[in-house]
């Protein structure tokens, strides 16, 4: 990818965003000035977004469409697929772009306006365990591809999506499902206005699933949340109170080799076995936020405010008896942190030389005091320490960005953010103590044509970044090997580009095409299971998007999404586990009298598992099927769902990786590919009753 302009495209952007400092003046002025930057009108529309990638995704669109786990809902987001590798009390992993996110790394999440990923994580950087959503809660998710947008900072390179609760449902209900392999849960919701302009809104989940392995995995989930606000969309304001917490049984991966030999040791061994019955683990979640919004003809003013608590205990073994023979490999990884957060920002409409233009500028403040560790352990009992780290972590992000109307076809966003981290490592072991420290600025571009017979077209430039671990930027010993080690920067930069557009010329069709490309300055890695980091080279990924809906009639809405991507580490050499292909094609039936329907078919095609491509995954494909039925009065918002998971009960992977592993009584480990199944064809059942 050709180098950015950053200079000139910095003092331009500087030069817009202090062109907005002034600009408050002449607000009475711009009442009639065009509002350029619109999120969340609709999902794909024309003349509303300044990306072709970029969209929203609304209530009524995820109720239609049957979902395993919570994290699936990320899967409205064209091109991802989620899946899991170990335990439904785990975060999710998340393929986007060539990207396996391991969690989070380089895909940014809020719910509610507070951050999910976790950066200098226990066991991965920017996990996002996306287990706490109620999706029942979610009013609409804004996505957004690519480093392209002022407003996103650490782990958006990728991109981004914020996930918005309801303040209010139509009435109480209450909810129960059941299904196959012990899944069981409980869903109450209620809201009320309290007083003038106040109301309250309050849900309780309960869950438990043993899923179809051998050793059961005795998930158990409780998960609330209260919710007040006030107001109304001129000026209002909502706080929120979450607590989640859950605890499992894990069936991690297993090798190839063995599920080919059908038995270890004298018996059976199948797909849905284990080789260490103590893995799982617990979590908790529990946040206290608040929000503000203040909207005028030509401007806006938001703050945001949060603080958390989060504790993570996992424990993990994928290598078997590799590196300390009869007590098994299993480790455990701990996380404990306080999270600290604030976010403001302000918009106004005013002219630029007479023409119509709109500025934004905000400030976003994020503190986390975290105890990270990790131990051998047997059985979940400690045998030995490798790392115990308490961490302190500081992000600092302020941005600008000027939208103008050129013409009435033409229009821009360029923009500018600049972002600060800084951190403190204290452990045990003084060599890998100390203090770390990395500043980027990150210019933004968006150019805007149309529309033109109902299609537009979009550029779209960047720079963005995630960090890295902080203990990989302090660290100089190996805490199992003691090796010298070099430390890593405490951000990793990217840069991105794509051209592309949105058509509805065709009655009832909304398509969008996207041709893009990213280019990051390092692939390594702080790897959460053994305390080192994993050095790779820069990479360089490039694809196309092609995202389609069709309103074939009122009650009838087809969907196909198709992502191809090409990836690269610096050299040539294969990035591992991106993925070449994805897919997703959907048909929903809406609203005929009581019925109504929606099947889901996705694909998740092959990539390489080593650099050398000597081995590669296997594609994965599944279905998908929802049938819902209204219940006639006097029930009240009452509806019977029926959920197939897997219709066609196809074998599949969710997860394949390659490494050496060694199994109970062999004398030596082997490189294999390791697999984590997908789960076989599940019923579940919903009655929803409202009051």
């Amino acid at each position: 990818m050709p180098q950015m302009p950053t200079r000139a495209f910095t003092l331009a952007a500087l030069a817009l965003a202090s062109h907005a400092a002034t600009a408050q003046g002449q607000a009475a002025a711009a009442e009639a000035a065009m509002v350029v930057m619109v999120v969340g009108q609709t999902d794909r529309g024309v003349g509303l977004s300044d990306a072709a990638t970029q969209g929203t995704v609304r209530a009524a669109d995820i109720e239609r469409r049957p979902a395993m786990r919570p994290g699936d809902l990320l899967e409205f987001v064209p091109g991802m697929v989620v899946t899991q590798h170990s335990g439904d009390g785990k975060a999710n992993q998340y393929f986007l772009r060539g990207f396996n996110l391991d969690h989070g790394t380089d895909f940014a999440t809020r719910v509610d306006g507070m951050p999910v990923n976790m950066p200098s994580h226990g066991h991965g950087q920017g996990y996002t365990d996306l287990n706490f959503v109620i999706p029942e809660l979610v009013q609409r998710m804004h996505y957004r591809k690519g480093p392209y947008f002022a407003q996103d900072g650490d782990f958006a390179t990728a991109g981004a999506a914020d996930i918005e609760y309801r303040r209010a449902f139509d009435s109480p209900f209450a909810q129960l499902s059941v299904g196959g392999h012990g899944y069981r849960r409980g869903l109450l919701g209620a809201s009320a206005t309290v007083a003038p302009g106040i109301a309250l809104l309050g849900a309780l989940e309960l869950m438990g699933n043993d899923g179809p392995w051998t050793v059961p995995e005795g998930l158990r989930r409780v998960n609330a949340v209260l919710g007040a606000s006030g107001g109304d969309r001129a000026q209002g304001w909502q706080a929120s109170l979450m607590a989640y917490d859950a605890r499992w049984t894990a069936t991690d991966q297993v090798p190839q080799r063995l599920l080919d030999a059908g038995q270890l040791q004298g018996r059976t061994f199948g797909r849905f076995d284990s080789l260490d019955p103590t893995d799982g683990g617990s979590t908790a979640r529990y946040s206290l936020s608040g929000q503000w919004h203040r909207l005028g003809d030509a401007t806006s003013s938001r703050i945001s405010a949060y603080a958390m608590r989060y504790r993570l205990a996992l424990y993990s073994n994928f290598s078997y008896q590799r590196d300390r023979g009869a007590d098994g490999d299993q480790f455990a990884q701990q996380d404990s942190r306080s999270v600290y957060g604030l976010s403001a920002s302000h918009a106004v409409g005013h002219t630029l030389a007479g023409l119509p233009a709109r500025s934004e500028w905000g400030l976003q403040l994020r503190h986390d005091r975290i105890h990270a560790g990790l131990s051998d352990s047997v059985a979940r009992q400690i045998s030995g320490i490798t790392r115990d780290d308490r961490i302190r972590q500081t992000d600092a992000g302020i941005y600008g960005q000027t939208a103008v109307e050129w013409t009435p076809w033409l229009r821009t966003v360029l923009g500018l953010r600049g972002d600060r981290l800084v951190a403190s490592v204290a452990g045990p072991l003084a060599a890998n103590a100390g203090t770390a420290g990395q500043g980027q600025w990150s210019p933004k571009l968006s150019v805007v044509a149309g529309p033109f017979s109902g299609t537009e077209f979009y550029f779209n430039a960047g720079r963005g970044f995630h960090s890295n671990d902080a203990r990989g930027a302090t660290t100089t010993v190996d805490a199992r090997s003691g090796q010298a080690v070099i430390p890593v920067p405490a951000l990793a930069a990217a840069r991105g580009a794509e051209v592309g557009l949105r058509s509805q010329a065709l009655a009832g069709w909304r398509t969008s095409l996207a041709l893009w490309q990213l280019a990051s300055e390092s692939e390594l890695v702080y790897l959460g299971d053994s305390g080192t980091t994993e050095a790779r080279p820069g990479s360089r990924r490039r694809g196309v998007e092609f995202n389609n809906r069709w309103t074939l009639q009122p009650w009838l809405l087809l969907d196909a999404d198709l992502a191809w991507t090409h990836a690269r580490l610096d050299g040539g050499r294969r990035i591992p586990n991106a993925v070449d292909k994805v897919a997703s094609l959907s048909a929903t039936v809406a609203d005929r009298g009581p019925w109504s329907a929606s099947l889901q078919w996705r694909y998740l095609g092959s990539g390489a598992l080593v650099e050398d491509n000597s081995l590669r995954s296997r594609s994965a494909a599944s279905a998908n099927l929802r049938l819902s039925w209204r219940l006639p009065a006097p029930t009240r918002d009452g509806a019977l769902t029926l959920d197939l998971f897997n219709l066609f009960d196809r074998p599949h992977d969710d997860i394949q990786y390659a490494y050496a592993s060694r199994l109970p009584g062999k004398a030596a480990p082997v490189f294999d590919r390791h697999v984590h199944p997908a789960e076989p064809r599940s019923l579940r059942v919903t009655l929803r009753l409202g009051f």
